[in-house]
């Protein structure tokens, strides 16, 4: 997340050329990379289950944590696949890593790519706001409350 969004920010403001195509070349293949753990992530989150509850967490604090968890969580499988409707739409082909190239989703339809492209970076705006929320909720519980919550997430921080 931390390279994909703001390479797709860099290369729509880029000009046309070589580098902009590259550019658009990985972004597509780490989105397509993305969308491929999420679904890793999933499954093994069905088999094993979610950690149980931080005791102490205030009831808001879970309610909270757990509508972020699961926008952020929506927007981690749709914002790859609207990319890549987008992409589609345009009539561009999505190359991942240049090993293999992924089936058109949609029809060439430049306008529904603009549609398509155009919610694919309003969510990122929201993907970015919930991150920051997410990182900044993290490193409160991990370095001011010391409550064990960021060892959830990262227990090699919390030794």
């Amino acid at each position: 997340m931390l390279f994909v969004i703001p390479a797709g920010f860099i290369m729509m403001n880029m000009p046309s050329g070589p580098g902009q195509d590259r550019l658009f070349d990985l972004h597509r293949s780490v989105g397509t990379l993305i969308l491929a753990l999420a679904v890793l992530r999933v499954a093994v989150r069905i088999a094993f289950g979610a950690p149980p509850r931080p005791p102490g967490l205030p009831d808001w604090q879970w309610r909270i944590a757990n509508f972020t968890h699961h926008l952020l969580y929506a927007l981690i499988f749709v914002m790859p696949l609207l990319g890549w409707a987008a992409s589609s739409a345009f009539g561009a082909s999505v190359s991942v890593f240049g090993l293999f190239t992924l089936p058109n989703l949609v029809p060439k339809n430049e306008a529904m790519s603009e549609v398509y492209g155009g919610a694919h970076e309003t969510l990122a705006f929201l993907m970015c706001a919930l991150l920051a929320a997410h990182i900044g909720a993290a490193l409160y519980h991990g370095f001011v409350k010391r409550d064990g919550v960021l060892g959830r997430m990262a227990p090699w921080l919390e030794r």
